[in-house]
């Protein structure tokens, strides 16, 4: 980037509106189903049982799905902010800006380029959704990029320095937020890129402290998965066989203990960066074609483009792909943006387009009251009914399956009924409740039951109701 050029000052401002929009929705949004608030209540059950080894599914149900590391800052900040959604992801939108500065550091990125990568990268829709959710990827990007640039760091310096050993704490990192996964992102990219350059692979992996590094990363991984093996037997065969073979081989894998696996189109991946990494990836496409004879003899270009290329290429042949698996090409992405960017103020006309449909969208549904009837969540159902009525001890029923996002705003146990007779049975007895049914499950209350029952409100997903006093 042309960084002897003032025409792009005025970034340094747009940054800041954009990190204060994503600041606001951290406050606004409740946490919605499923998955963002299934990580919330984990953290909540952690926070309120004290059992920082094994994440809890329920109460006493061990959850083997991923390691500990989000689930740790969410209850952490529980434990400074209390129980609410923006403690819930305050964690990944300190990692998000976390994560810029240390690209700038690291590269020692100087002037308006730094607001001008901090643009791009908050611009591109999926880094600004993880810029403050409640999931275990932001925790994996923060131990991808440190894997990534203390390599090139490494590589670039001609001594051995403290930047090398980053390497193996992002392994590290990684190890603890997602699991093994970090190593199949990192390592296949950075061993092409070795062979691609005359001794650069000797270079790289003799200026890495393999022992001591090696160290460092069983340091921070080995104790909590030995402890969580040690507390619930059989969470390692879980782990590594299921979450990271099966699930990505086996289209529709049956042996998903926490929800389903998600059959796509071969190729979805693709798809899903094209939307997701809108509007830069469709211009870096056009630029890289461009200067497509040259691209592969740059060492920079070709580390970014490696790193970035790597991650759709191996979830290509996976059908239990989400678009969240993108996130890791948005650093490269963006770094490669910033490589080519010179003149081009019509990238930062285009870049604008997401936050400023995501300001416009908060403004509609806030300014007209449809914000909750929008929303995916149990919060504003239980909530609201709670806190202006007496009923606050009233015991919560879910018929059928009770959601995340239910648990985590009553902030206790939640029952489930699955039986006719169970709901004959509670409704004949003296106690008052709340039912949660879902809408399109309606049909499968009986009228009799439904005579005895008060309907006090509704939401996307769900009806509620409450029995009558007698």
């Amino acid at each position: 980037m042309d960084r002897s050029q003032n025409k792009y000052a005025y970034l340094k401002w747009v940054v800041f509106g954009i990190i204060g929009l994503r600041a606001l929705l951290l406050f606004l949004v409740p946490l919605l189903d499923k998955t963002e608030a299934r990580y919330g209540e984990i953290a909540r059950l952690m926070h309120e049982t004290g059992n920082w080894v094994m994440l809890q599914f329920d109460y006493g149900v061990p959850f083997w799905g991923k390691p500990p590391l989000s689930t740790w800052l969410s209850a952490f900040s529980f434990e400074v902010f209390g129980v609410n959604e923006f403690a819930a992801r305050f964690h990944s939108f300190l990692i998000a800006l976390l994560i810029i500065w240390l690209i700038i550091k690291f590269l020692n990125i100087q002037g308006i380029a730094r607001y001008a990568l901090a643009f791009i990268l908050l611009t591109i829709p999926e880094y600004l959704l993880h810029a403050g959710v409640t999931s275990t990827d932001s925790a994996l990007l923060l131990g991808v990029v440190l894997t990534f640039l203390s390599v090139w760091k490494t590589v670039s310096e001609e001594k051995r320095s403290l930047w090398s050993y980053l390497f193996f704490v992002g392994i590290g990192i990684g190890l603890l937020a997602k699991g093994p996964i970090v190593i199949i992102l990192t390592a296949p990219p950075i061993f092409i890129w070795c062979f691609l350059g005359k001794g650069r692979f000797k270079l790289t992996f003799t200026k890495l402290p393999w022992i001591l590094g090696i160290i460092v990363t069983a340091a921070i991984a080995v104790p909590w998965y030995w402890l969580a093996e040690k507390e619930t037997p059989g969470f390692i065969d879980y782990f590594i066989v299921g979450e990271h073979f099966k699930r990505f081989t086996e289209s529709g894998w049956s042996g998903d203990k926490y929800g389903f696996a998600k059959s796509q189109p071969l190729g979805m991946i693709w798809l899903f960066l094209l939307a997701f990494a809108f509007p830069w990836i469709q211009i870096l496409a056009v630029v890289l074609w461009k200067r497509r004879k040259g691209i592969w003899k740059d060492p920079w270009v070709s580390f970014l483009l490696l790193w970035m290329l790597w991650t759709p290429i191996f979830f290509t042949i996976s059908r239990n792909v989400i678009h969240t698996y993108i996130l890791p090409s948005t650093i490269p992405a963006a770094l490669l943006i910033l490589h080519y960017w010179k003149q081009e103020r019509h990238w930062v006309k285009l870049g604008m387009i997401f936050p400023v449909l995501v300001a416009l969208a908060t403004l509609t549904l806030w300014v007209t009251g449809t914000w909750r009837s929008v929303m995916n969540t149990d919060k504003y159902l239980l909530q609201e009914q709670k806190v202006t009525t007496n009923n606050k001890d009233v015991e919560v029923v879910y018929w059928m399956q009770k959601s995340y996002s239910g648990r985590f705003y009553s902030q206790r146990k939640t029952s489930v009924i699955g039986t006719h007779k169970a709901l004959d049975s509670l409704v004949s007895s003296e106690e008052r409740f709340f039912l949660l049914v879902q809408r399109k499950r309606e049909n499968e209350i009986p009228e009799r039951v439904k005579s005895q029952l008060v309907r006090l409100d509704s939401s996307l997903q769900r009806n509620l109701y409450i029995k009558r006093e007698e």
